[in-house]
């Protein structure tokens, strides 16, 4: 394979920003400008070498909607790109458009990219509040290219019965897996402790981290004041932390432009090959087993194929954390244990290192590189997950080139072939007896719970979705013990269907 057409990342660059305020805080241009900066000092270059770049590629921003944001931090970079890309919002579009470019690099479109991002939801939710306008740079010429696309995560049906946000949902596939595991919910709270403890082990230790602290299983699963319940069986400290003020920038180019810029080949990282896919049944409440993800599997193993390595192979992973049933499912999908020594995590994860949005994985792939450059002949895998386990990205890296020619797609031989993988649609007029297949309960800021949310199924074998009784007395009583596989009566109520 020619040199021009080897893809490697050279550098990378965080930036968070502890003390943000409305009145005080750097906005998304100038975010996007230092951590490219920083990616160029990372690499042993000097800021007018970005301006050779021919690529710019920016995940989705949340809040920040300018005509070409791509062309905005060229000019702050003095760079005339020929390609600009963005991406829509998502947990998994960090790595899908690293496993992009790196792919434009192996067809020799492109040899010199800038892949980064940025979140400043803490500052714009903070304005959003006190109704004040936030002059942040818009404009740019031109039209980018979009990668992917900006499909909602959820319906309006859903929405109806209280699933909106991911830690409405994600309760959901968690519970589900516990009952299959076989725990009882005391054991599957020693579980989540014992996986996430060490999440925060790493967070301490991250220069970059939202909160770099350590605590223990007790500490992340005891409901206390300030541990408050949110979505059973998540307490706060177990959920993703999305008002953060963050940024990351990578550098990718190929192995002839490395060296005809001068890069160490101390610095080099290479690009073994990734994958995307996303669910066949787009709406979580259709899916039709919540305790598998199909297009999880399928993007896991065709990047490893695509690597040509195994997974016992990997030395180090970040997998997509913004709960714990994220990563379990991972493991569940990949066939490892939960206390796999390797650990699941180089940041510190979404709910410790931050999960700033849709860079949530430039993050990962700035600190896997870090990684990989400490530990010579190792190999990573980094994931991203999109919406309610919807849509998914991986990619493997290594500080070693490959032998063979890496790539971005998925195998011919997909193992959700042999796994159920059509829309289960809901049947809004359903009644009668009927079992539930998963449930949780949500709480407000108080700590008291405030509706409980099933799915399951109808003797006749239609899904169903429901409510049930509303009473802080009855919703105490649910989850004080295991609700799957638990019969009872479902009936419409003013057209919306209640589980009792």
């Amino acid at each position: 394979m020619k040199e021009s057409n080897i893809p490697v990342l050279v550098g990378s660059g965080q930036l968070v920003d502890h003390e943000a305020d409305v009145d005080r805080h750097i906005e998304p241009l100038d975010m996007l400008t230092r951590v490219a900066l920083s990616a160029a000092q990372d690499a042993g270059l000097g800021p007018k070498s970005l301006q050779k770049m021919d690529t710019i590629a920016l995940v989705g921003i949340a809040g920040w909607h300018p005509d070409n944001s791509p062309d905005l931090v060229a000019s702050k970079i003095g760079a005339h790109p020929t390609h600009e890309y963005v991406t829509g919002t998502g947990g998994q579009v960090g790595i899908r458009l690293l496993n992009f470019v790196a792919s434009e690099i192996v067809k020799g479109d492109s040899e010199f990219a800038l892949v980064a991002g940025c979140n400043n939801l803490k500052v714009l939710l903070k304005a959003i509040g006190l109704d004040k306008q936030l002059n942040w740079t818009r404009g740019g010429t031109g039209v980018p290219t979009l990668i992917g696309g900006d499909e909602p995560g959820s319906s309006d049906l859903e929405g109806q019965y209280g699933l909106k946000q991911p830690p409405d949902i994600y309760p959901l596939f968690e519970n589900a897996l516990r009952a299959k595991l076989g725990l009882d919910l005391e054991q599957h709270k020693r579980r989540m402790g014992n996986l996430f403890t060490r999440f925060t082990e790493i967070a301490a230790d991250n220069a970059y981290a939202w909160f770099p602290t350590r605590r223990s299983a007790d500490e992340l699963t005891t409901v206390t004041a300030t541990n408050r319940m949110i979505s059973f069986p998540y307490p706060k400290y177990l959920n993703a932390v999305l008002n953060t003020e963050q940024a990351a920038g990578l550098i990718l180019c190929s192995v002839a432009k490395a060296r005809a810029l001068g890069i160490s080949e101390e610095k080099w990282i290479y690009w073994w090959g990734g994958a995307h896919s996303q669910e066949k049944a787009w709406w979580m409440s259709e899916r039709p087993d919540f305790t598998e993800c199909p297009s999880m599997k399928d993007t896991h193993i065709s990047a490893l194929a695509n690597a040509g390595i195994e997974i016992s192979e990997i030395d180090h992973f970040d997998f997509y954390s913004c709960f714990p049933v994220a990563v379990e499912m991972a493991c569940e999908m990949l066939g490892i244990a939960v206390d796999d020594q390797r650990g699941f995590t180089v940041t510190g994860g979404l709910p410790y290192a931050g999960g700033p949005a849709s860079a949530y994985t430039l993050h990962s792939i700035a600190e896997m590189a870090h990684k990989l450059r400490e530990n010579p002949g190792h190999k990573g895998l980094v994931t991203g997950n999109g919406w309610y386990f919807t849509k998914h990205s991986a990619a493997v890296l290594a500080s070693t080139p490959k032998e063979s020619i890496p790539r971005d797609g998925l195998i011919a031989e997909l193992p959700s072939l042999q796994m159920r993988t059509s829309a289960e649609v809901v049947d809004t007029t359903a009644e009668g007896p009927a079992t539930i297949e998963s449930y949780t309960v949500s709480y407000d800021r108080e700590g008291k719970p405030t509706r409980g949310i099933v799915l399951g199924r109808t003797d006749a074998g239609s899904r169903f979705l429901a409510n049930t009784p509303d009473s802080i007395e009855f919703l105490e009583t649910f989850v004080a013990q295991e609700q799957i596989g638990a019969r009872g009566q479902l009936k419409v109520k003013k057209e919306m269907s209640v589980f009792s």
